[in-house]
């Protein structure tokens, strides 16, 4: 989950559209030892459209969900189906060469279509309406780099094209503009393709934790608290590899956090989908909902686990919705998390050499729809023992020293300096001290501790060490939970784990 009471004190329901507006799913968890073919870990995008992918192509799948499906990640994404990644191409056409570049293209325009496809072939009633998206510049700073991003873009084949004519009633200095991107309600969709998943020896286990995976060369074994699943291959969609030491991924991406507004406008919504081109990001696209057209406003990302105020980025988020809009109401707030890869492009295949049967799909960099649909495409026709032509530039055992070696360093040093030592959560005061809403770091009977005071003042604490690979969670004020800087898990305030890749809770204080 990504809500909780946090928010108490700003306006609107503070909950997903997307979670709020579709039933919550039943699926069994998982009744014990048992095989398939293929085990999918997640139920997000990228994991429920791998197991139709590979169910309709005759695999048995196995998909595992430690919660219940859509209901993490994909629950809070702002909906966007377009290749435009706010600025891309032209630095992919320098960092990989074009050849690569037109891979990571091609493979989500293509994505564009294959939910398109899903929608038309089993009349999915989610809202998919063809829209144009843009990428706009805030300044002639930024407008050499948009008008470079369109010429890139379009000698990649993609509808993309230099346009003045930005309808958003801000000042704009020009735009790269793609015709023929989409809009959908996430949730309405990937909840009718999963009814697609059970029978013929196929099926998805809800409430179902993965703890372990082994992979013995030939067969695989995902081990849960429920028993064990084994197959022949085994793809972890999880949002992050839980299962990450052969890869090293826990040092090749950092977490981001965003936030999202669902606001009423006093005035028509203008026909497109909208981010601005540098600076910290905020996007804009409309959806018909409720009583009207729902507008949501998306950004003010930042590091998982960095701000301990965070119900402050709701706030400037609306603040900066009003300098655009006239706002009639805020009716939801939510904030979602991703990763970010240490040279933008996500990794999409065998998670390392020697395991070439487990398959991961990471580091979507808040583009989730068409980069999780296009991962379940790579990653379906892998298993299935065919090439993809887009599989290439996403290949996880990459390396571009030239590209990446800077922000790896970088990274790295800041989360050995920082966060494993805890020096953004020190202990700072007395048990005395937390309000009811609060959370903090204290030094309690001679031990750290997470403690969170809630609403009716019971206090909830914590041994605050992330049991993912020991740094020291923060508290977040928006959501209540506690969140790991260094590899993004998070648990609630009495430390049940509700985001990996951590997969044991955090103890008792004292425990």
């Amino acid at each position: 989950m990504e809500h909780g009471p946090g928010a108490y004190d700003l306006p609107g329901r503070h909950e997903s559209f997307w979670i709020e507006t579709t039933p919550e799913t039943s699926y069994p968890p998982l009744p014990g030892n048992l095989e398939a073919d293929v085990t999918v870990v997640g139920g997000g995008i990228a994991g429920i459209t791998t197991a139709v992918l590979l169910k309709q192509a005759g695999y048995a799948v196995a998909v595992i969900e430690a919660d219940r499906i859509c209901r993490g990640v994909t629950g809070h994404t702002t909906a966007k189906i377009t290749s435009l990644h706010r600025l891309i191409y032209a630095e992919l056409i320098d960092r990989f060469g074009s050849r690569q570049a037109q891979q990571y293209a091609d493979a989500n325009q293509a994505a564009i279509e294959t939910i398109a496809s899903f929608v038309r072939e089993y009349d999915i009633p989610c809202s998919f309406e063809r829209k144009p998206a843009y990428t706009y510049a805030e300044s002639e700073d930024s407008r050499d780099r948009v008008a470079a991003e369109a010429d890139a873009a379009r000698s990649l084949g993609l509808p993309a094209a230099f346009t003045e004519d930005v309808p958003l009633p801000t000042r704009t200095y020009g735009a790269v503009r793609f015709a023929g991107q989409a809009r959908f309600h996430p949730l309405k969709y990937l909840l009718q393709l999963a009814s697609l998943v059970p029978g013929d020896g196929s099926q998805i286990y809800e409430k179902t934790r993965a703890l372990e995976v082994q992979d013995d060369g030939g067969r695989c074994t995902v081990r849960t608290a429920r028993g064990t699943v084994t197959s022949r291959a085994v793809v972890l969609a999880t949002h992050y590899p839980f299962y990450d030491s052969p890869g090293f991924y826990y040092a090749r991406m950092e977490p981001s956090r965003s936030y999202a507004l669902g606001v009423r406008l006093d005035e028509p919504f203008p026909d497109g989908m909208f981010i601005n081109a540098e600076g910290p990001a905020h996007s804009w696209r409309s959806q018909p909902g409720g009583a009207g057209e729902l507008v949501i406003v998306g950004g003010m990302e930042h590091r998982a686990g960095e701000d301990i105020d965070t119900r402050r980025h709701y706030r400037d988020l609306e603040a900066y919705a009003r300098s655009v809009y006239p706002l009639r109401s805020v009716d939801y707030l939510w904030s979602a998390q991703d990763y970010v890869t240490i040279d933008g492009v996500p990794y999409i295949g065998p998670l390392a050499s020697g395991h070439e049967n487990v398959y991961i799909a990471t580091g979507f960099r808040k583009w989730g729809m068409t980069t999780g649909t296009a991962a379940a495409t790579i990653i379906a026709d892998m298993i299935r023992g065919r090439a993809s032509p887009w599989a290439e530039v996403y290949a996880p055992d990459r390396f571009k020293p030239a590209a990446a070696v800077r922000r790896f360093l970088v990274h790295n040093i800041d989360v050995a300096e920082k966060y494993i030592g805890g020096a953004i959560s020190r202990p700072a005061g007395d048990l005395a001290d937390v309000q009811p809403g609060e959370g903090r770091i204290l030094m309690l009977e001679g031990h750290k501790a997470g403690v969170f005071r809630d609403r009716e003042g019971r206090v909830h604490a914590v041994n605050p060490t992330c049991t993912h690979l020991g740094c020291v969670a923060a508290w977040n004020s928006a959501e209540d939970t506690w969140d790991c800087p260094c590899h993004g898990s998070r648990y609630d305030a009495d430390g049940k784990v509700i985001h990996g890749p951590a997969v044991k809770d955090l103890k008792p204080r004292g425990g």
